[in-house]
């Protein structure tokens, strides 16, 4: 893994809910799309006033990174990747704007020759081999994945969009295919109760024909448990055929730190059932998640 050093090339506002960060610089020569529509970075930001400075980490031998020795550690936050032109030496991020945050205040202020780092991408999205139509569910956070998703689709899938954004003005226009429809609802977000469960369940009802289908559902993280045990357990889908995505959780510092709390046994017992080897990927996620449910988390 490479940890890449970005700066700010320009900061264009899309609606009141999103602002675009265009990355260059030749720290990002070997930056290297995965190609994947949601792939994700981590990126890396100042860690205090002086926005050219970071403590840009240094990768291990395990694929993991560290701290430079006597340097404050960076703040990190991790986002999908909205465009790549390698023509031009250019990465567009696009940051979903609200209070506290602690990237988006750093976007909020974001100017030509800020500095930030920027890792390897990974991508998730992975339909079938047999992928004739798919449904793309998202919140505010996962259009920009949602957008690059669908803009790299094969003119011949059949393709549902249905995003859930705080209002109209974060409506963002999108490429609609000749067999595509794009549903815009309202709410959710951290405005309201997110819907992201019965938009998912409206979209693919019971009894839906599930050949050459696939299922791509992002946004808050604690909405998305229920969406996982209805594809899974209800629907009975194999894991290649959906993937859910958790972006954000509420309150996510405060999340943190409650973690933190548990027992020491019960963080022992966690950890177990996620790292369990014998349990499919995603049915580990179901049994994580609803004890993570029954701890109040």
């Amino acid at each position: 893994m490479t940890i890449h050093r970005a700066v700010v090339a320009r900061v264009r506002p899309l609606t009141t809910a999103m602002t675009r960060v265009t990355f260059h610089g030749a720290g990002l020569t070997g930056f290297r799309s995965t190609g994947v529509g949601d792939e994700y970075v981590r990126i890396f930001l100042p860690h205090g006033p002086d926005r050219t400075d970071v403590s840009l980490p240094l990768t291990t031998e395990q694929g993991g990174w560290e701290t430079p020795a006597g340097r404050p550690v960076a703040p990190m936050r991790t986002y999908t990747i909205r465009a790549v032109r390698p023509e031009a030496g250019e990465v567009d991020v696009d940051f979903v704007m609200h209070e506290g945050g602690v990237a988006s205040g750093w976007a909020a202020e974001a100017k030509p020759g800020d500095l930030v780092g920027i890792n390897d991408p990974t991508g998730l999205y992975s339909p079938p081999a047999d992928l004739s139509w798919q449904v793309l569910v998202a919140d505010q956070t996962g259009l920009p994945a949602a957008a690059r998703l669908l803009e790299s689709t094969p003119d011949h899938v059949r393709t549902r969009v249905v995003l859930e954004a705080p209002d109209p003005s974060a409506v963002l226009p999108l490429r609609e295919l000749p067999d595509s429809k794009v549903t815009w609802t309202y709410g959710g977000n951290g405005h309201g109760p997110s819907r992201l469960a019965d938009l998912v369940a409206a979209a693919v009802p019971p009894g839906t024909d599930f050949a050459g289908g696939y299922v791509w559902v992002a946004g808050e993280t604690n909405a998305l448990r229920s969406v996982r045990r209805y594809l899974r357990r209800e629907l009975g889908l194999p894991a290649d055929r959906f993937k859910v995505v958790g972006y954000w959780i509420p309150n996510s510092d405060t999340w943190s730190e409650r973690y933190e709390a548990l027992p020491g046994t019960v963080r022992s017992e966690l950890e177990a059932l996620w790292d369990s080897p014998a349990a499919d990927s995603e049915d580990r996620a179901i049994r994580y998640e609803s004890r993570l449910s029954d701890l109040g988390l």
